[in-house]
């Protein structure tokens, strides 16, 4: 039964990253045919934007070395298509297929960019500056992730001016949106709230962000909660809740998109996705990776079902 809350958007936009933050880690890779099809589920499910892969090198993340032939047999998906670019190398590789979204991936913390980006976190955002000028000169929307927002396992708790400072810095060098990412699940509704409130008052609009929350602690949808009371209105999560962070060992699975949907659609909020026909979707998804899903609503729903 839907019972509106008062102070929330409307409508939520969900990014979904199953198809890419989630499948890189899997520790085989999944044929090419298996991750267009369930793009096409995904789209078909009412899924508006779907994260696609990543043009990365595949000696860094072997699970999507097969960007250049999967990007071709998703041109008939309705949905926006993003794809991570690490630099302009493969910058070049997205705008040679035709790709219209692009984002950048980096992070709050030195020690988290040096093992993530081989960089710190100043050399990354100089690598990113001319990624992201291309990028927009040839009419693409570029996202910002920002990772390690929270906390970091190495560095432990994050300060909220640090997280700001980099952000700012991101969507200075010219990012359409800025993905706020619990890398390690770590966060508490309070401390989102805090750097919500403390990037609106940079000057950095909620209009300009969406939110990346792991459910290591079982956070993840308070998480989100906090965020849509602060009129965040874009929500990253991952089909089945696959995925984490092939970089932080103490990252696992992203927010569920079934979780998040029943959450939506219990608080009358629009998304525009069909919650049996995702469920649906995942439990085929976890048949050719030979696994269960760990979404508790996947669960709950596909028992009703059997």
């Amino acid at each position: 039964m839907a019972v509106p809350a008062a102070g929330l958007p409307a409508r939520v936009r969900i990014h979904e990253v199953g198809a890419r933050d989630g499948l890189q880690n899997e520790k085989t890779s999944v044929p090419t045919a298996v991750k267009a099809e369930f793009i096409h589920r995904l789209a078909a499910a009412g899924l508006t934007t779907i994260e696609a892969t990543s043009f990365v090198h595949p000696k860094w993340v072997p699970q999507l070395a097969d960007a250049e032939d999967l990007f071709p047999l998703l041109s008939d998906v309705s949905a926006e298509l993003p794809v991570l670019v690490p630099n302009e190398r493969g910058l070049d590789r997205a705008l040679a297929l035709g790709a219209r979204r692009i984002a950048v991936f980096g992070s709050a913390t030195e020690t988290f960019a040096a093992r993530n980006l081989n960089r710190t976190v100043a050399e990354s955002l100089a690598m990113f500056e001319p990624v992201v000028a291309r990028a927009k000169e040839a009419g693409a929307h570029v996202r910002g992730y920002l990772s390690m927002c929270f906390g970091d396992p190495w560095e432990g708790a994050v300060p909220v001016r640090q997280v700001v400072t980099v952000a700012k810095a991101l969507l200075d060098l010219g990012c359409d949106e800025l993905s706020l990412g619990d890398t390690i699940g770590v966060a508490t509704p309070g401390h989102v709230g805090a750097l919500l409130t403390a990037l609106n008052e940079r000057g950095v609009g909620t209009g300009l962000i969406g939110v990346h929350f792991h459910d290591t602690y079982g956070q993840a949808l308070s998480n989100t909660l906090a965020a849509l009371q602060h009129g965040v209105a874009v929500v990253d999560a991952s089909a089945g809740g696959l995925g984490g962070c092939p970089y932080a060992k103490s990252a696992t699975g992203n927010l569920a998109t079934e979780d998040l949907v029943w959450m939506l659609d219990g608080l009358g909020i629009e998304t525009g996705v069909d919650l049996p026909a995702l469920t649906a979707t995942s439990v085929w998804m976890a048949g050719q990776l030979g696994r269960p899903s760990p979404s508790r609503t996947v669960k709950a729903l596909s028992h009703k079902e059997q």
